[in-house]
């Protein structure tokens, strides 16, 4: 595999690793970009209260480690207890202004960190606007039949929201997730039911209707080798 790029993704949780497993792994190797991911929780430890301080310890694991190999994050803005930029994000409304303060904020953190690691070009901040549920909400037919519920009450709540799935808030009571559970009315397990809805939605949807998912995968696929 003497051309193919390494790439490490540390991921909120076991839904967020499953994601990159089944769906974006498969879909990058047609780039020849081998997709690892990485939990940043603690083993059997649920996903979720994600702190910098957690992440920067698994970052410098990796970039030390190999001097060939990319790293991305994959977490969610919902539920983010500490990062760089957060408290100038919670200020904002935009989904892109949130995502810009987060991730550019955090690449400079890192890079102040592990300049010797060539981190300004070998780390790749993604936070998930809201969470990785909103990606859900690229296909309301597929969606509606994952859960069992009517597709007018998930267009509904898209309508809310110019059918822009990243735009979809992120309080206790009206995150992505949240709102999946209310329409499933039986509950959901996002770490089977929501990565299966996920595989049926496909890349190709999600990516028309989530523009920021869209230029992170975008960056991973023009990844080129790095060159010692």
């Amino acid at each position: 595999m003497n051309n193919w790029i390494t790439l490490m993704a540390i991921v909120e949780g076991r839904t967020e690793r499953n994601f990159c497993n089944r769906i974006l792994k498969p879909h990058l190797e047609t780039r020849c970009i081998e997709l690892r991911a990485i939990e940043v929780s603690k083993p059997g430890q649920k996903g979720g209260d994600v702190r910098f301080q957690r992440i920067e310890k698994d970052l410098k694991i990796y970039l030390e480690q190999r001097e060939d190999t990319y790293i991305t994050t994959f977490i969610d803005y919902y539920g983010l207890r500490e990062m760089p930029g957060l408290a100038e994000a919670q200020q904002l409304q935009m989904p892109q202004d949130i995502a810009n303060v987060i991730n550019e904020q955090t690449k400079a953190k890192v890079v102040s960190v592990f300049a010797e690691q060539r981190a300004e070009i070998r780390f790749i901040p993604y936070v998930a606007i809201h969470e990785f549920e909103a990606l859900l909400f690229s296909d309301s037919e597929i969606l509606s039949e994952g859960i069992s519920c009517a597709v007018k009450d998930i267009d509904k709540v898209l309508n809310k929201f110019n059918n822009q799935p990243e735009f979809i808030n992120n309080s206790q009571q009206t995150a992505p997730s949240k709102r999946i559970n209310q329409l499933s009315g039986r509950g959901f397990n996002k770490t089977s039911q929501g990565i299966n809805i996920a595989e049926k939605i496909g890349i190709d949807k999600m990516r028309e209707k989530c523009p920021l998912f869209n230029d992170w995968l975008t960056t991973l696929e023009n990844l080129k080798p790095l060159i010692n």
